[in-house]
């Protein structure tokens, strides 16, 4: 059977169940490699092109070890897209924002970011996603946005939960023509049970993608 490789960030805040790091997000074969000195706040808010060779090396080891696809623990490596794709001999899945461009190309998406400040033009263009796509951020401070990016060791659940929903509501306030919802952030899966229940719209992250787009690739396999 296919196997994904997930090349993750050098962390070490907590990791909830259906967050891409824990270990029982997925009920299929993978295999996860850290990027030494790829921190959060480097990828999120870095753009040098020397970002990424780390990020190459580990997938090709990950790609040495028998994975099908490769995937990552950050979607603001949504940047570096074409660059992971054209040194790796297998399909690179970098972000959900690749979903913009096509499995919901003809929705009406909004996406919710651990950081709306650091999330580009760029990003959305690399990505093949409309840069005008509405954007909210998790609030510049706020206990979720200071654990994730400072890297803390404390998730305050109660204060994560509410910050998600909250930026929901600012960005569906701002544009209520969206119809769904995409989570940028790979630890906010965790949340989107409660998003979905608020909100009543679609959600969808990276989880949902890779289990997608990894069940398309095992089909195919199997034939």
């Amino acid at each position: 059977m296919p196997m994904l490789g997930i090349l993750m960030l050098e962390t070490r805040f907590p990791r909830l169940p259906g967050d891409i790091g824990h270990p029982a997000t997925f009920d299929f074969p993978v295999r996860r490699r850290v990027v030494g000195g790829a921190t959060p706040a480097a990828v999120v808010r870095g753009a040098a092109a020397g970002v990424i060779d780390p990020f190459v090396d580990a997938g090709c080891a990950l790609v040495a070890e028998g994975a099908s696809a490769i995937a990552t623990s950050c979607g603001f490596l949504a940047r570096w897209q074409r660059e992971l794709q054209a040194a790796l001999p297998v399909p690179v899945w970098s972000s959900s924002l690749l979903l913009l461009a096509d499995e919901l190309r003809s929705a009406c998406c909004g996406v919710i970011t651990i950081e709306a400040a650091s999330l580009t033009a760029a990003h959305f263009e690399v990505a093949g996603a409309d840069p005008a796509t509405p954007v909210e951020g998790i609030t510049p401070g706020s206990p979720l946005h200071r654990t994730l990016l400072e890297d803390r060791e404390q998730l305050d659940f109660a204060d994560a939960r509410a910050q998600v929903l909250a930026a929901a509501a600012r960005l569906l306030a701002r544009h209520p023509e969206v119809d769904t919802l995409v989570l940028e952030c790979t630890n906010l899966p965790p949340y989107a049970r409660a998003l979905r229940d608020a909100t009543g719209l679609p959600v969808h992250d990276v989880t949902t993608m890779l289990r997608e787009r990894f069940a398309r690739l095992a089909a195919a396999a199997a034939r």
